[in-house]
């Protein structure tokens, strides 16, 4: 598609993908974007391809102002998205032109400009604390006056749906006053996030049927509803909604963009994005989470980690045959894998499935299935968790089949580890290992701030001559849990230990009821994985 449409009409105008992380979604209590994360945050968005990006209030918020001056001066490209400031309708008493937030919203030079304004009764007289007149007022000279300076205006009219129920006229009458002095759009907005779908998609169309007004949808999550208030607006005429990435926002956040997009694109098949564009949600949301510093939602649905992970054997059996049996859309139209867990739930269609994920044929072998099975539901029964350690589970499916994966990087003779307390108050661990590799025995000793990092000091004194890769071996992350099976200091340990070589990452289990042992496994299945994958 060529652009050909004016300044601040992106392609595609019969339908608003609007996206406001950048202001709404940084409500979000454990956010704070510096100016360089929001450029960053606006170039993912756009490549993802949201036809609008609201980026702050100007002259409200310094970075805001800053991150808009920026953009003007060429550091934001955008190929598919408009830029949005966002700001209030003037002040009482003046008029739009004089004041000084309306001037800021100019001064941004973005090319579209979203206005707030009350359209509940209560907020305009006890917030505002003015009459209705006045409120329609400021919004239809500041309306009227951006849209004489050029400017696209949409109107978010805040706790419509509360205002609309408590008193329709005066929340029509805020519609009108945006939408006859020149908003293209108004957006009724659930401020405080309580509406429900049926009640909110039976507004939504009456006010369409009651004004002809182009109607957008901008919800909360306080009820878990956002995502699916915003698809009923979207059914019921709304043709612009709102949205903030991984449904970042204020208290419980608001209507998650992924999920809203997978909706719309997968469910009511509607293009709202470029040619391929839903293939990123993915890869867009998990990299918007790291931006926030926020670990990614595993059970987000269409693009968490867990959205297409199936663990019952039931559902195994049944992807088998066919994927599509368990999974409500194909996980690549979104950018997203199937996985299969495997857990003491697992049957023999669950470790066929994820044995070809790891290149272990089971389904020639049915006696080494029916092992594998067996002894994959006997370990979880005493702790062991194989669905949090793939790198473990396929040494052990390797070796159900007896596959020949050449000599083992090192043999254990055996390990010792001394606790040393100070009378100075210092703790020191020192650790001694005794390993059998490349045909030689080996004894090195290393002291450690405590038993595991001293132990895993020693081993890696130990092999650094013989295994040129071992420097490139990271520890990226080590989970300890006590099991409750048993009370006390004699219960069992798991240790999940997950290991990186800068390109790849993977994860394997121990469990023993000396901490030290079960971390030694873990440990020791990271080696042998990384000798057999390279």
């Amino acid at each position: 598609m060529s652009r050909t449409a004016p300044a601040g009409t992106p392609l595609g105008d019969e339908f608003h993908l609007y996206d406001t992380t950048l202001r709404d979604g940084a409500q979000r209590e454990g956010i704070s974007y510096s100016v360089a994360d929001k450029l960053a945050v606006a170039r993912l968005l756009d490549e993802l391809g949201v036809g609008f990006i609201e980026g702050g209030w100007p002259g409200a918020m310094p970075k805001d102002t800053e991150f808009f001056a920026r953009a003007a001066k060429g550091e934001l490209a955008l190929k598919h998205a408009v830029l949005v400031a966002f700001g209030s309708t003037r002040r009482a008493g003046t008029t739009a032109a004089q004041d000084p937030q309306v001037r800021a919203l100019l001064d941004s030079e973005a090319p579209v400009v979203t206005l707030v304004a009350k359209a509940d009764l209560r907020h305009i007289e006890r917030a505002l604390r003015v009459d209705v007149d006045e409120a329609c007022a400021m919004v239809s000279d500041t309306v009227s006056f951006l849209v004489g300076e050029g400017r696209r205006v949409f109107l978010d009219a805040e706790h419509f749906f509360d205002g609309y129920s408590y008193d329709r006229d005066t929340a029509l009458r805020v519609l009108d006053a945006g939408a006859n002095a020149g908003a293209d759009v108004v957006v009724l907005c659930d401020t405080n996030g309580g509406q429900l779908p049926l009640g909110l998609a039976e507004t939504v169309r009456e006010v369409k049927d009651r004004t002809g007004f182009r109607l957008g949808i901008h919800c909360q999550d306080d009820t878990s509803c956002a995502v699916a208030n915003s698809i009923a607006a979207v059914q019921a005429g709304a043709t612009h909604v709102q949205c903030t990435a991984n449904g970042y926002g204020e208290r419980a956040g608001n209507a998650d963009l992924f999920a809203v997009t997978g909706n719309l694109v997968a469910k009511l098949g509607m293009e709202v994005l470029p040619t391929g564009g839903a293939a990123e949600l993915t890869r867009v949301s998990h990299a918007l989470a790291e931006i926030a510093n926020i670990a990614p939602d595993t059970h987000q649905a269409y693009v968490g980690s867990s959205a297409f992970a199936h663990k019952a054997g039931l559902h195994a059996s049944a992807i088998k045959v066919d994927p599509l049996l368990y999974n409500h859309i194909d996980p690549a139209s979104v950018g997203n894998g199937m996985r299969v867990l495997v857990t003491e739930m697992a049957g023999k269609a669950s470790l066929e499935l994820k044995g070809r994920e790891f290149g272990v044929d089971l389904a020639g072998r049915p006696e080494a299935l029916t092992s594998a099975v067996a002894k994959v539901k006997r370990l979880e029964a005493q702790g062991w968790s194989f669905e949090a350690a793939d790198a473990s589970l396929e040494l052990l499916l390797r070796n159900e089949i007896g596959e020949d994966n050449g000599p083992a990087p090192f043999t254990l003779e055996s390990y010792r580890v001394v606790l040393d307390h100070r009378a100075d108050g210092e703790v020191i661990s020192e650790a001694t290992v005794k390993v059998h590799v490349s045909g030689e025995r080996v004894i090195e000793t290393a002291e450690g701030n405590g038993p595991v990092h001293a132990l895993d000091a020693a081993l890696r004194k130990a092999l650094q001559p013989y295994l040129s890769w071992l420097d490139t071996v990271e520890l990226a992350d080590y989970k300890v849990r006590i099991l409750p099976s048993h009370p006390g200091t004699d219960a069992t340990t798991r240790v999940l230990l997950e290991s990186s070589d800068g390109d790849r990452e993977w994860t394997t289990v121990g469990v023993h009821p000396n901490i030290v042992e079960a971390s030694w496994l873990a440990m020791c299945d990271a080696l042998v994985h990384k000798h057999l994958r390279g």
